[in-house]
């Protein structure tokens, strides 16, 4: 039975590029073996207020770490970056960290994608954007001369150059049953951010058995619980907004309008906030619970430090103990 993997979210919605290579170095000092961090161009909301260009962090977390297993959680490979510019930028990190860089994509959010006025189609014709995307990346990671002619993307004469010994594993974002199956059939994984059994147990059956399965769980970790709340409303309200909207709102602005709707006692249904390990516990094992053996602990705020502390001393030894569900 394999063993669950307890992972690190560096958010780069909230934090600077220097603020994100610092925070690796300290979650693999502290024992988390993998992290997950945001490709974004915009934050969620203004309060937020970050979104470096997450190809140059990873280049920095490459020499600030030296066993922490790195992706991008996750990449829209079809869109805003052409996927033979995304193959390319990955071919390069993963030779920057050996054996320890996963390439994470998904469908993409309007939020970030509609800077370069491609439009933003139904989320079908994005899903096959995707795969075709996947495609290209896989044939140009080969390091030959590749030419490609899709019916969305257009490869001529290119070939990368700079490639590990091994291609890096990709994984594949999901939400329901459609994506779980094109990410069995796609991806070296699933990249998810709710409990669903359904989603794992559809990816499992339709070839992804085998595979790793990642979630991320967000939390608010503050000694003092009403300030964890008033910490996970101020700076992380679109937890509280419904599924499709993170896909569908173009603007910061817009989901600020969204999220006045969100109330404190809705952020605390959604998020495990304050001090409670027994409350932490519940949440990820709900995930563990759902079949998930990839855990990624995104903590809301300034204070990852005093986060990691609690997380290393009070929660992650608890979660050690929980032997994983075997699902599909």
């Amino acid at each position: 039975m394999p063993d669950i993997q307890f992972g690190y979210k560096l958010s780069s919605e909230e934090f600077a590029a220097n603020d994100l290579v610092r925070q690796a170095r300290m979650a693999e000092e502290r024992g988390f073996t993998f992290a997950l961090i945001s490709d974004h161009y915009h934050p969620w909301i203004d309060r937020q207020g970050q979104s470096p260009f997450v190809w140059s962090v990873l280049g920095g977390v490459a020499q600030a770490t030296s066993k922490l297993v790195v992706g991008t959680g996750v990449t829209c490979p079809s869109v805003r970056i052409h996927p033979a510019i995304v193959a390319q930028a990955a071919a390069t990190v993963a030779t920057m960290m050996p054996g320890r860089f996963f390439l994470g994509v998904g469908t993409g959010e309007n939020l970030n994608e509609h800077i370069v006025a491609q439009g933003w189609p139904e989320v079908d014709v994005r899903q096959d954007w995707l795969a075709e995307a996947i495609e290209v990346i896989r044939l140009l990671w080969t390091g030959e001369l590749q030419s490609y002619h899709g019916k969305h993307f257009e490869v001529e004469n290119a070939r990368v150059y700079s490639i590990p010994q091994e291609p890096p594993p990709l994984l594949v974002a999901a939400a329901g049953e459609k994506s779980a199956q094109l990410a069995a059939r796609l991806g070296d994984g699933l990249v998810a951010t709710q409990p669903s059994k359904e989603t794992v147990e559809a990816f499992r059956s339709a070839g992804g058995s085998g595979k790793p399965c990642y979630a991320e769980v967000t939390v608010c970790f503050d000694r003092d619980r009403k300030r964890a709340e008033e910490i996970a409303l101020e700076i992380w309200p679109n937890a509280g907004l419904p599924s499709p909207l993170s896909q569908e709102l173009p603007l910061p602005l817009h989901f600020e309008k969204a999220a006045k709707l969100v109330t404190r006692e809705k952020i605390a249904e959604e998020i495990p906030c304050g001090p409670d390990p027994e409350k932490h516990v519940r949440a990820i094992r709900e995930y563990i619970d759902a079949g998930y053996d990839h855990l990624c602990i995104h903590q809301i705020g300034p204070k990852q430090e005093e986060f990691l502390e609690f997380y290393a001393g009070e929660i992650l030894p608890k979660l050690r103990k929980i032997e994983p569900v075997m699902v599909g």
